[in-house]
């Protein structure tokens, strides 16, 4: 193949990249699903392959979850963590991105943290706290716990990929939690004391003035009572994840089978992924049966929707990675190994670059791990550097970015005027960096 023709194709995979981001939505996938057209049909190039294990793994996670939804389980959750919020308003800048941490991890999904950002604003607000500095914190921790959960599709996706160099999810856990709470730690530190105080604020002071700011609550779950089944609904989807931890730590957990095929028979053992799909798709079954969640209302749900958005746009970006790193693997390989390999640091940066542009960490892992992997880089070193696929904020045009921003009444967490020099950079830059750095050390003594 001629050199140029690489570039030709890796601009056609950008540029498909960039517009599907901007479209929104299923666009990026939609996108992708074009450029896979011309790179097989207009330069020959082979169709590669999607993901379908992880595809399969993210899908029976999301089902669980939106059952979980649909019984009043997340409600419920969200509920709780805003009652700890309003009873410690004055510690709002450490106890919101600590909650808003925990709520991510468990549920594996970020779609829960619109429900707490009004709540966190408001809280902060009434207290006399800058709300900027617990919105912004807590926009970086909902990014940081869903990399540390073990039923995202980010950390679904890395257990995935590095199935085949035998590094277990267990083993992704144990570096990556203690790392990301540290990151956390690390962004509070970076705006604990950012910015005048809330009552010396000249945004708020002229809103105030002009009396747009009323003592009404924004947002907040209410206390609504809680439905029939929701609390079991959540302890279900606990004990599934405990499930998928324990058979993870503890490999004789999962089945032995044999099979007998043309007179000979074979004996094998459950795959990890094929544990996970298991162990959900069971707890949705029983969270139907027992918790009476409705699979209607799970379908119509915001968990479900967003999650067939993801696994859309997973879908057609990993396919359009394949097919191009299959089609150009000696010379990508080739072209970058030994610098990679000289500075490793290089592919964490290519891993927070390529999260800017997808807005999505697992979309970020598949196309980029299995490439790090055939640049010889061992898979201690990219669970490593994992965190730094946490770049969505970079740039404000995130959702979780523009919520914050929006339920903000007072004016103080703001995009800014240069595009970067907004509340959520110093905080989203010191975690991700702390993150990365502590998982890398991490992993090097741990494995």
């Amino acid at each position: 193949m001629a050199p140029y023709l690489v570039w030709i194709e890796l601009a056609i995979l950008l540029a498909c990249i960039v517009v599907g981001s901007r479209l929104g939505g299923i666009g990026l996938g939609a996108m992708a699903g074009l450029g896979l057209c011309l790179f097989v049909f207009g330069f020959g190039l082979p169709p590669g392959g999607p993901p379908g294990t992880v595809l399969g793994m993210i899908l029976a996670v999301v089902t669980a979850v939106a059952l979980m939804e649909a019984a009043g389980g997340l409600d419920t959750v969200v509920r709780a963590a805003e009652r700890l919020l309003r009873r410690n308003p004055r510690r709002v800048t450490w106890l919101a991105p600590l909650v808003t941490y925990a709520l991510i991890f468990a549920a594996g999904t970020q779609h829960v943290v619109y429900a707490l950002l009004p709540v966190i604003a408001e809280v902060a607000r009434k207290a006399g706290v800058r709300p900027e500095r617990p919105l912004s914190i807590s926009v970086i921790a909902s990014q940081q716990g869903l990399v540390a959960s073990p039923v995202s599709a980010a950390t679904v996706a890395l257990a995935g990929a590095l199935a085949g160099v035998d590094v277990a999810l267990p083993q992704i856990l144990v570096v990556v939690i203690p790392s990301t709470l540290l990151g956390v730690v690390a962004g509070i530190l970076a705006v604990v004391r950012r910015g005048p105080e809330l009552d010396a604020d000249p945004e708020y002071q002229r809103r105030l003035g002009a009396g747009e700011l009323t003592d009404a609550e924004a947002g907040g779950t209410g206390e609504n009572a809680t439905r029939p089944g929701a609390v079991g609904s959540v302890a279900l989807f606990l004990v599934a994840v405990a499930a998928v931890v324990a058979i993870g730590l503890f490999p004789a957990l999962r089945p032995v089978y044999e099979k007998v095929a043309e007179g000979v028979t074979e004996t094998g053992q459950v795959e990890m992924g094929r544990a996970i799909m298991i162990a959900m798709l069971g707890a949705s079954a029983l969270m139907m049966l027992i918790c009476r969640a409705d699979p209607e209302a799970a379908v119509r749900g915001g968990v479900m929707r967003g999650g067939l958005v993801a696994l859309i746009n997973i879908l057609g970006v990993a396919w359009l990675g394949s097919s191009f790193f299959e089609g150009n693997e000696t010379a990508i390989v080739g072209a970058i190994s030994s610098l990679v390999r000289s500075a490793p640091w290089i592919f964490g940066l290519g891993l927070f670059s390529l999260s800017i542009l997808l807005f999505s960490q697992a979309a970020t892992v598949l196309l980029l791990v299995p490439v790090g992997l055939a640049l010889g880089l061992p898979g201690a070193l990219l669970v490593g550097l994992y965190p730094a696929v946490n770049g969505n904020f970079f740039l404000p045009t995130y959702g979780t970015v523009l919520a914050a921003v929006s339920f903000d009444r007072t004016g103080t967490t703001r995009i800014g005027r240069f595009l970067l020099d907004h509340s959520f950079m110093r905080p989203g830059l010191a975690a991700t960096i702390v993150a990365t750095a502590c998982s890398v050390l991490l992993s090097r003594v741990l494995f």
